[in-house]
């Protein structure tokens, strides 16, 4: 019977045409609980001056997943003002580390001074230059190493994380979909063209269980095998 069915006839579960933008996106982000004043802060500056964060919806899950296999330790791989950070410092608790790395000393200190209000400085090892240099310095495993550097870095990244995550850790990385550019047939931007490469190469590695979740602007997440 199957053998029937004509080339073009789609999976029905694949929900063709269903998109968490508009009204489905409004509804989302309307459930999620109120923010720490400190963060709603950080997410009326970052659309006042276009800086790139994660924003609450996917903070969560960041922080959901951390709690879920009792995370101690990450690795940031650019932090901006430090948003994300705080969700990850939250989540390891009080004996727990992230490091947070940026290119921008401005950033950084800015970033500093949202740690202190949100109590969490004690917990963030804060680094300034080449986020992808200060992994490669790591001597130690991460429970998880988060990737949100500039995205033609992004191939580079898959070859520095496996060595300096633990065995069942996980490997967590934004902006996957590209504003759905990874769609095209033939892209020319070598941002859209790396990460490309970067997912298929994430999914066909043996070392990663991985799946991209939809959210947003794309999360990948990866479990070392």
């Amino acid at each position: 019977m199957a053998q029937n069915k004509k080339k073009d006839d789609r999976a029905r579960w694949r929900h063709y045409n269903f998109t968490t933008s508009g009204p489905v996106d409004d509804y989302l982000y309307s459930m999620l609980p109120k923010r720490e004043e400190v963060l709603a802060e950080m997410e009326d500056y970052a659309t006042e001056h276009s800086i790139p964060i994660v924003g609450p919806a996917v903070a969560r899950v960041l922080q959901q997943l951390a709690l879920t296999i009792q995370a101690r330790t990450v690795f940031e791989l650019g932090s901006a003002i430090g948003y994300s950070t705080i969700w990850w410092a939250q989540a390891v608790g009080e004996k727990g580390r992230v490091v947070y790395t940026d290119g921008d000393p401005k950033n950084a200190e800015r970033a500093r001074r949202y740690f202190d209000r949100a109590g969490v400085s004690g917990r963030i090892a804060i680094h300034t230059g080449d986020a992808l240099e200060v992994l490669s310095e790591q001597k130690q495993e991460f429970d998880i190493i988060f990737n949100d550097v500039d995205k033609e870095d992004y191939p580079r990244v898959l070859r520095l994380v496996a060595p300096r995550l633990r065995k069942g850790g996980l490997f967590i990385t934004d902006n996957v979909l590209w504003s759905g550019r990874v769609a095209e047939k033939n892209p020319t931007d070598p941002r859209t063209k790396a990460i490309l490469e970067f997912n298929r190469k994430l999914y066909d590695s043996s070392e990663f269980y991985t799946t991209i979740l939809p959210i947003r602007d794309g999360l990948a997440v990866a479990l070392k095998k």
